[in-house]
């Protein structure tokens, strides 16, 4: 598989993310439903507390990456969903972090909500990856 980014533009470069990716040869796909700071029976963790959320989510993620035997540098597309934005993007040093160290800079979309399906939780990552 070969993966191209396009950037027309580099000022997305310098927060972390390509403005589009090119793949060409992939042979599979997986479409994550989002994930959340949740524990394994699904019960939401860190009220209150948008940085601990946002670890969490990215764990939880990362293990349904691992499950389908991919990891963070294959993911292609993510989609954050965040209550609070602002916070959002003071927590986003994380996030950055861990796709840094996987290599990865795939296209996202951050968005304000006014909640999500569990009223404790404050930030839901969707992603694509593809292999």
């Amino acid at each position: 598989m070969q993966r191209t980014a396009v950037n027309p533009w580099p000022w997305s470069l310098k927060l972390g993310y390509n403005q589009a990716v090119l793949v060409e040869g992939a042979h599979r796909q997986l479409i994550c439903a989002g994930q959340t700071a949740v524990d394994g029976d699904g019960n939401p963790l860190h009220p209150g507390d948008m940085r601990q959320q946002l670890a969490l989510a990215l764990d939880n993620l990362a293990a349904v990456l691992v499950a389908a035997e991919m990891g963070l540098a294959d993911i292609t597309r993510l989609t954050i969903y965040a209550t609070d934005v602002d916070a959002a993007l003071q927590n986003f040093d994380i996030l950055g972090a861990r796709l840094g160290a996987a290599g990865a800079a795939p296209p996202m979309t951050l968005l304000g909500v006014t909640r999500l399906a569990l009223a404790p939780l404050m930030i839901e990552i969707e992603a694509t990856a593809t292999r």
